[in-house]
């Protein structure tokens, strides 16, 4: 029996490390041809000097489990090492399939304490990273569909994170990136589901380099036992993602961590106030929109995430 992702190829981004690396092997593991992208910086602010060795790395060991992988060491960020990505994944392979968008980096900070370096550097890196590839990445498949007359095979899975959901106050420019990864996910659904791609973004809750402050003293594994916050519990939603079988998923958000996947519904009206006339005045919105949050608790809107939430061991 084929393997689900057989004939494929794929591109994971940010793939040397964590979540990358797990949902590299993964996809491997189910079939696809890889290119495993990663510019190497050891520090998780983006700091310190590129490297070869983390993607090269994971390549080889997708080889050495019998699979197909080459390594890529771009910047995603970078517009033209975007176009390169892409093209190493169409000469190498013949086409493209899949593009799986993982690679970011840290600075956190307060709002008010944030410099604009540390701004746009998280900017850049997140979402315009997803951009350049899924720029590229689209205009690929497009060419494909109007040279076929016909729809073609296209997956992006694009990572956003509950920092978006629920806030994160000293993540303000990763909570803004995220955010904006969930938008360009959605845009990008809509614009090619006529040419046969499908576009859907997680919130994966991993235990990494990037995350190991974070989730210090959470769900700590017993002793034998897989870390409920393990890479390895993302991939595997990675992998469907980008399979046939997810045909008909596209412009989801989809929370996934330790056995558990959660399907975000988009954002529903609450509360509808009219206006006696033609527009409101002050009296008549404080008269209306004061009795309604007077109650409240100002994260009440968020509620909801609290079913996803960990305990602290």
């Amino acid at each position: 029996m084929p393997l689900p992702l057989q004939g494929l190829s794929a591109i994971v981004t940010g793939a040397g490390r964590g979540l990358g690396r797990a949902e590299a092997l993964e996809l491997a593991r189910l079939g696809a041809a890889v290119v495993v992208n990663d510019y190497g910086q050891p520090g998780r602010d983006g700091s310190g000097e590129a490297s070869t060795a983390p993607a090269e790395r994971v390549a080889e060991e997708i080889r050495a489990a019998g699979g197909r992988a080459v390594a890529h060491t771009g910047d995603v960020s970078d517009f033209e090492a975007a176009r390169a990505l892409v093209a190493l994944a169409t000469d190498t392979y013949g086409k493209l399939d899949v593009l799986v968008n993982n690679a970011g980096i840290l600075r956190d900070r307060m709002v008010f304490s944030m410099s604009e370096d540390e701004w746009d550097s998280v900017i850049r890196v997140h979402l315009k990273g997803h951009f350049n590839t899924t720029h590229f990445a689209s205009a690929h498949w497009r060419e494909r569909s109007k040279a076929s007359g016909g729809p073609v095979y296209g997956r992006v899975v694009n990572t956003s994170s509950e920092a978006f959901l629920a806030g994160s106050a000293g993540q303000p420019n990763y909570a803004a990136a995220k955010g904006g990864i969930v938008g360009l996910t959605t845009s990008t659904a809509l614009a090619l589901r006529k040419y046969g791609v499908t576009a859907n973004a997680i919130c994966p809750r991993a235990r990494t380099r990037m995350t190991e402050d974070v989730f210090a003293g959470f769900g700590e594994p017993a002793s034998g036992e897989l870390d409920p916050l393990a890479p390895e519990h993302v991939a595997p939603l990675v992998g469907y993602l980008a399979s046939p079988a997810a045909s008909r998923i596209t412009g989801q958000l989809l929370v996934v961590h330790g056995g558990m996947v959660a399907v975000v519904d988009r954002p529903r009206v609450a509360a509808q106030f009219d206006s006696a006339k033609e527009t409101f005045s002050y009296e008549e919105l404080d008269g209306a929109l004061g009795p309604y949050y007077a109650d409240r608790a100002p994260d009440e809107t968020f509620a909801a995430t609290e079913v996803l939430s960990l305990k602290r061991a």
